[in-house]
């Protein structure tokens, strides 16, 4: 399993939307077909968002939908505060910062043992023990 943040998804939907891949479509050619792509609901919380400043949200929430559809969503469960907890205890204690989304994000990726990917690299970087794809 692979979680994806939400860099990788806009920048997935602005290179289709373009016609035009970039990195984000070319790291996906290089999966295996077998390979589960999941998002943490943080990542589709922030998606959302987007969608409602949107100028035309109905359009955006059915692309959003329909870019979703393949894709698993991981919801917090009794091991995620712990394992949020520990994270922002040990970036704080080395002098770091993590925005409070990002620290969602990827605590929900580790919860999984997956890795992130994301075009983000340095802020997720801080996160120990969090395998970080750049793209």
């Amino acid at each position: 399993m692979i979680h994806l943040d939400s860099s990788f998804l806009i920048d997935l939907q602005r290179e289709t939307h373009a016609e035009k891949p970039g990195g984000a479509f070319e790291f996906l050619e290089g999966l295996d077909d077998a390979e589960v792509l999941a998002v943490s609901a943080h990542v589709v919380c922030e998606l959302r968002v987007g969608v409602e400043l949107s100028r035309k949200p109905l359009k955006e929430s059915e692309a959003l939908d329909h870019l979703m559809s393949g894709l698993v969503v991981v919801y917090p469960d009794e091991r995620f505060p712990v394992i949020y907890a520990r994270l922002l205890a040990a970036i704080q204690r080395s002098g770091g910062t993590i925005s409070a989304m990002d620290l969602l994000i990827a605590a929900t990726a580790l919860m999984d043992d997956a890795p992130l990917v994301t075009r983000n690299v340095r802020d997720f970087s801080r996160v120990p023990g969090l395998r970080v794809f750049g793209y």
